[in-house]
């Protein structure tokens, strides 16, 4: 296997750039360029970089790891140069000259980590969103793959599965021999509560998506009643034209924000009214259909305006636009910020309540494939209800284990592992 290289800060003018190496006899590949470097040693310390019989571009700072106590498992070198683009690019093209060395893939590192044994299908993906986290609420959601929850609750509900799927087999084992008690209302005791649970888990999953990609809030409202005010105060800039002029806004302006924690995207939307100008008209429909999809609306009025153009929840906020004075309770100023803090602390409220419900399960393949391991469920339990032949309903409850071994390696890993490591940098 060949010998990879890249670097583990960024490129570009930095204090410190860290060049990660990883493979075997990797300390004697390097004996070219650094005849100082030593395979033995486990303290750090320095040594020349020469070019190719030349002259030395930089002296590191070198840490050696052995084979099995690295993070790709594999011997591997760490060089601290310091962080100046020519150092860094010559550094690339010497390494490249060498035998058997290549610049690595995107998450080639993590890649041969999992090969080795060094983590998990669940810590890898839970690494991707642990880099990609944005957010203390996305961070939150990548540690519990990283840190092995979902392996945890798996292994609790493969157990059950399998107790219930032992129950069944002793009726089947000893079919010809008298069976004291009927385990059917035992199964149906394991199975039932485990299928709320894993429904739970489902759901959960939709949430975590949005944890990821970021929730939406639409601010809908007649023309001219503040939305761009309100958006720009949110934004903190003049993302939006403020004019006397209604319809202003004739399409759907996104401004991304971490409130309170979450990834939100505050849609400022057209002015919604019935209007003969065909561009309008457009975008009051395309307000209609994002502020339909939205997590959360916050519909602007004025004091007379009693009309709701799009079905709200109990979740959804109606505001008194335009409250300069701070007349209304429910009012709200993008002139003076009268409101803003209890419109956004409702948001946080909303947003950290439907975060709360996210389980263990947080990717869209975890939900995939409880989906289908409570679908087996619901076929076993309607087994068991109708008399179905024992073994049939042992069949689902072995497919329903098979489902959720998939969420914990047991599937078809290149797969996954080309979409996850995708998204990775290259020293990683």
């Amino acid at each position: 296997m060949d010998i990879i290289f890249a670097f583990a800060t960024a490129v570009g003018r930095a204090g410190v750039s860290v060049l990660r190496l990883s493979g075997q006899g990797v300390f004697d590949a390097l004996k070219p360029v650094m005849p100082r470097i030593d395979g033995d040693r486990r303290t750090p310390y320095l040594a020349d970089f020469h070019k190719i019989g030349g002259e030395v571009i930089d002296t590191p700072l070198i840490l050696g790891f052995a084979k099995g106590a690295s993070f790709t498992g594999e011997e591997t070198v760490e060089l601290h140069l310091h962080g100046s683009p020519a150092i860094q690019k010559e550094a690339i093209l010497i390494l490249s000259q060498l035998p058997n060395m290549r610049m690595a893939e995107p998450g080639e590192f993590t890649r041969r980590a999992l090969i080795n044994g060094r983590m998990t299908l669940e810590e890898v993906e839970g690494l991707a969103d642990l880099i990609d986290a944005e957010t203390e609420s996305q961070a939150i959601q990548a540690r519990k793959l990283l840190n092995g929850h979902l392996k945890t609750a798996v292994t609790d509900w493969r157990a059950k599965l399998i107790h219930a799927g032992a129950l069944l087999q002793a009726t089947i084992d000893f079919a010809d021999e008298e069976v004291p008690v009927d385990v059917f209302p035992e199964v149906s005791e394991i199975l039932l509560p485990l299928r709320a649970e894993l429904e739970a888990q489902a759901r959960g999953v939709v949430v975590s998506e949005r944890v990821r990609s970021g929730f939406e809030v639409a601010i809908i409202g007649q023309p001219n009643t503040g939305k761009s005010t309100f958006i720009n105060a949110l934004a903190r800039r003049d993302v939006a034209i403020v004019t006397d002029v209604a319809g202003t806004t004739r399409d759907v302006l996104e401004v991304d924000l971490d409130l309170r924690g979450h990834s939100v995207r505050v849609l400022d939307t057209a002015g919604i009214r019935a209007t003969d100008d065909s561009v309008e008209k457009i975008g009051v429909e395309r307000a209609l259909d994002r502020a339909a999809s939205a997590d959360l609306r916050i519909w602007l009025k004025t004091p007379n305006d009693d009309v709701e153009p799009v079905d709200m929840t109990a979740d959804d906020l109606i505001v008194t636009a335009k409250d300069d004075e701070g007349v209304y309770d429910n009012g709200l100023s993008g002139k003076t910020g009268h409101g803003i803090d209890r419109i956004l602390n409702h948001i946080g409220t909303v947003l950290s309540d439907r975060v709360s419900r996210v389980g263990v399960a947080t990717l869209e393949r975890h939900g995939i494939a409880i989906t289908n391991a409570v679908g087996y469920l619901d076929t076993a339990l309607l087994g068991l209800e109708n008399g179905q032949e024992v073994e049939l309903v042992a069949d689902d409850l072995r497919a329903a284990t098979r489902q959720l071994d998939q969420l914990i390696g047991h599937v078809d890993v290149e797969d996954v592992l080309d979409k996850v490591f995708s998204s990775f940098c290259l020293g990683k």
